[in-house]
């Protein structure tokens, strides 16, 4: 700006000194170019709209395409626009958006990058930066910003057999003594028809051929509701593993979680972990991962029980399973509560009967016992331990004269072999 008027005051003296007509007309050019650039520019930004079209949740392993829209819904054209976005660097996958576009009056341009869901998390996408100017550099260049927003990467999910356990785990609906109603889906035969029975039951080929009234029978059977209780106590857990071991008790939660939503059962959430958006005024993101921060520890001394996200209850359906995976997707490790003095408050709620699927790092005597009181408190409680160990059949044998299951299921690094067994090593 200086500069500029400082050149056509250096023409203006020297068509004053020369009274050359041409020195004249470059000077009315500089004037007009620049009264004209003083004017374009904040005219036609004000007219200018971006948006940000993509998936806002995604499963873990997928490519998500991002496509932003610059239109200019004015009649002034816009010289350049430059077009920055920021991506957080563990779902970069290629160059993000960094380009220069120049827009004219009514036209749209969109730019397009992908991200990969390469790990689980709840990332900030953008703020995308733009930059606008004349072509001769004469005004300040102005600036604009498309806020950013939100996606949510769900945790890997592997089938049940690959995870080492038998597909027909004591959840869900199981036989009974006891008839508390009639599974459909276990037909045992027919018998005469009654006073009071539903008129769907009556078996109409069976009674033709016999000619008296048959109705179907079905084995009774009892539906009991699943809780997937994850400890996520941060001291539980070996810390030399511990970051891949609380990855992989997060994706055994998550595929437990999805195996019994396939098999049309209710489960829950029981979680003594963190979940960073629940807490605090609002998110926090690392500038370098783009990754949601925890926040600071400090309460936790104080009040370590009010910082624990709400249960999610037994629920039926999909859509309360992405509610849980959205929860497993954010969550994180924390010194909050130990798993042995929390899960009689943690399962108060709970219904008896209830199949408590239990993700710890290991089955120590302490831990086996607290699922030994949860039992005899009328509950089916289940002990999965995530971490590697060696006398691991004591654990088992334990668990069995306490009067419930354990399964272990290791690492990641396991996994490889488990798929080279053809049944599970549990059966």
């Amino acid at each position: 700006m200086n500069q500029f008027s400082t050149l056509i005051l250096i023409f203006l003296a020297i068509a004053f000194l020369l009274r050359i007509d041409f020195v004249f007309y470059i000077i009315y050019v500089c004037i007009g170019v620049y009264a004209w650039s003083r004017w374009v520019v904040p005219h036609a930004a004000r007219n200018l709209h971006s948006g940000r079209t993509y998936a806002t949740h995604s499963f873990w392993g997928e490519t998500v395409p991002i496509t932003i829209h610059l239109k200019n819904e004015g009649r002034l054209p816009l010289p350049w626009i430059r077009a920055t976005e920021s991506v957080a660097v563990q779902l970069r996958q290629g160059a993000p958006v960094n380009t220069v576009v120049a827009l004219g009056h009514k036209k749209q341009v969109d730019l397009t990058y992908t991200i990969a869901a390469r790990r689980r998390g709840f990332y900030q996408i953008g703020p995308l930066r733009l930059t606008m100017g004349d072509l001769f550099g004469i005004q300040p260049e102005r600036h604009a910003q498309l806020p950013a927003e939100y996606i949510t990467i769900y945790p890997r999910i592997i089938p049940l057999v690959r995870l080492g356990l038998p597909s027909r785990l004591p959840f869900g609906v199981l036989a009974s003594q006891q008839r508390l109603f009639a599974d459909p889906a276990r037909p045992m035969g027919v018998r005469d028809f009654r006073s009071g029975d539903s008129l769907r039951q009556i078996n109409w080929k069976a009674s033709a051929h016999t000619r008296q009234l048959l109705v179907r029978t079905y084995e009774p059977a009892i539906s009991l509701e699943t809780a997937v209780l994850l400890d996520l106590h941060t001291d539980t857990y070996t810390r030399q593993s511990r970051a891949n071991t609380i990855e992989w008790a997060i994706e055994v939660a998550a595929s437990l979680a999805a195996h019994l939503v396939d098999q049309r059962q209710a489960v829950g959430l029981i979680t003594n972990g963190i979940d960073p958006l629940a807490v605090g005024d609002g998110p926090v993101f690392d500038e370098n991962s783009g990754r949601l921060l925890r926040h600071s520890a400090a309460a936790l001394s104080e009040n370590p029980g009010a910082l624990l996200p709400p249960v999610i209850p037994p629920r039926h359906g999909r859509n309360h399973l992405v509610k849980i995976l959205e929860r497993l997707a954010r969550i994180e490790n924390e010194n909050t509560i130990p798993l042995t003095t929390w899960v009689a408050e943690a399962t108060a709620h709970l219904s008896w009967g209830v199949t408590i699927l239990v993700i710890t790092p290991r089955g120590a005597e302490t831990v086996c016992q607290t699922l030994h009181r949860l039992a005899r408190a009328g509950y089916n409680p289940i002990l999965i331990a995530v971490e590697p160990d060696a006398n691991f059949g004591q654990v088992r044998e334990r668990a069995r004269r306490l009067g419930f299951s354990a399964y272990h299921v290791a690492v990641p690094a396991d996994l490889d072999r488990w798929r080279q067994r053809t049944t599970s090593p549990f059966s």
